[in-house]
């Protein structure tokens, strides 16, 4: 069973971005939109596989945002990372993990290091957007993948390969949830069953009938 963490164990980051967009009047979606320009090779791709730094990855974004007609502020696209958890996901998740071999595949950033500065933005959080502890949820998956760590990303296949081989699985035997459809097409590719996450309940109930229990 596997798991995003953004967008499908907590709240969208897309959400804080709409925020953030209303706030100081840009068009809806303009990040996601710079986000998907020439996505394997954009200043979020190299972020993502531990290639930048917090202050690295700004000044290549706010670039590709100014290419692109936009002036956006990076250091607040780090900030609105923080998703909200999402409770009805969580205890689906600790009712998967009491029957099945659970991982976390989540596209993240590389850790600090030192606890000062604009570095310090991009830890793994310990905690949620409203400071909930994320300690006991992480807890309940047998293995966490991170895009920071092992230096690939959704939607590279190889980033699934990893997780099947931590999990001693084949991927026709799991079944993999995300909010974005670019990266389910991989793993669906690979013969894994896959769950778009948009609202909860409705991915929930899919993910019910597959696994044949109560998830909620």
């Amino acid at each position: 069973m596997l798991f995003d963490f953004g967008g499908v164990i907590l709240s969208s980051p897309f959400e804080a971005f709409n925020r953030y967009e209303a706030e100081v009047g840009l068009p809806l979606d303009t990040i996601r939109s710079i986000n998907a320009t020439n996505p394997d090779d954009n200043a979020w791709a190299h972020f993502e596989r531990g290639e930048y730094g917090a202050s690295a990855f700004i000044d290549a974004f706010e670039d590709e945002a100014r290419t692109l007609g936009f002036e956006v502020d990076g250091t607040r696209v780090i900030t609105s990372l923080r998703g909200v958890i999402r409770p009805t996901m969580v205890e689906a998740l600790r009712r998967c993990s009491a029957e099945f071999k659970t991982a976390m595949l989540t596209n993240n950033f590389k850790p600090p290091s030192d606890e000062s500065g604009t570095e310090a933005m991009v830890a793994e959080p310990a905690v949620d957007g409203e400071g909930a502890s994320l300690v006991e949820i992480h807890e309940l998956f047998d293995e966490i993948i991170e895009s920071s760590v092992v230096g690939v990303r959704k939607p590279e296949p190889r980033f699934y390969e990893i997780a099947c081989e931590r999990l001693g699985v084949d991927p026709s035997e799991c079944v993999f949830l995300d909010d974005l459809g670019i990266n389910l097409k991989p793993a669906r590719t690979m013969g894994m069953q896959t769950i778009k996450v948009v609202d909860p309940d409705v991915a929930l109930a899919e993910l019910e009938t597959i696994v044949g229990i109560s998830l909620r």
